[in-house]
């Protein structure tokens, strides 16, 4: 009988373990590769599962929303602070139209009214106006107070008064003052430019 020699026994036992090894490496492997992608799905589910969460509750707070916003629609304080129209057109249009009203109810006449260009993008629009008007100074006080008052509000961003009053000459050579012509009852020329805000207007 022939025995092998005692070197070839280590070589033996090397192939043994690595035949023995190798598939428990392979499947180590793919084990912690599975435990890696199973963590990771762990923790986007998670993430998901809080956004699904707020999702929820936005989704269930909604109709107390709509309701916020609806009772914020109908609220007449709004009202006091803005126009209502479709357009800044009709807005201005309605603003015209109270000017109108403010400066009959002062017992002044209205000359000229013009919708001025906007400055710019404004949030909400503001409807610039400018007007002339005639009257006397109590007009002119009277005016500015039912400005003050109106609703929707209006704001008086430029006022020029010119008088058409004509001084004359004085009568002696020695007077160096100039008076008022008597027959004159003291006529204004009002320039004012008038704004107000408006809600939803589309240009």
């Amino acid at each position: 009988m022939t025995l092998k020699p005692a070197t070839d026994r280590p070589l033996c036992l090397g192939l043994v373990s690595a035949v023995v090894l190798a598939p428990i490496l392979l499947v180590a492997a793919i084990a912690v590769f599975w435990i890696d992608r199973i963590s990771e799905l762990d923790d986007t589910i998670a993430s998901h599962r809080d956004q699904l969460r707020r999702y929820q509750r936005l989704v269930g707070s909604l109709p107390a929303l709509q309701v916020e916003l609806e009772q914020a629609r109908a609220n007449d304080t709004f009202d006091a602070f803005y126009f209502k129209a479709p357009t800044q057109a009709l807005a201005g249009a309605q603003i015209q139209t109270q000017i109108q009203e403010i400066v009959n109810a002062a017992a002044g006449r209205l000359i000229s009214t013009q919708i001025l260009p906007p400055e710019g993008q404004e949030t909400p629009p503001r409807i610039r106006v400018r007007t002339q008007i005639q009257g006397s100074t109590e007009t002119l006080m009277e005016m500015l107070y039912r400005f003050e008052q109106a609703r929707p509000f209006l704001f008086v961003e430029r006022l020029s008064v010119r008088s058409s009053a004509r001084p004359t000459e004085p009568a002696g050579p020695g007077m160096a003052q100039r008076r008022l012509a008597a027959d004159q009852g003291g006529e204004l020329t009002v320039r004012l430019d008038i704004y107000g805000f408006v809600l939803g207007g589309a240009h």
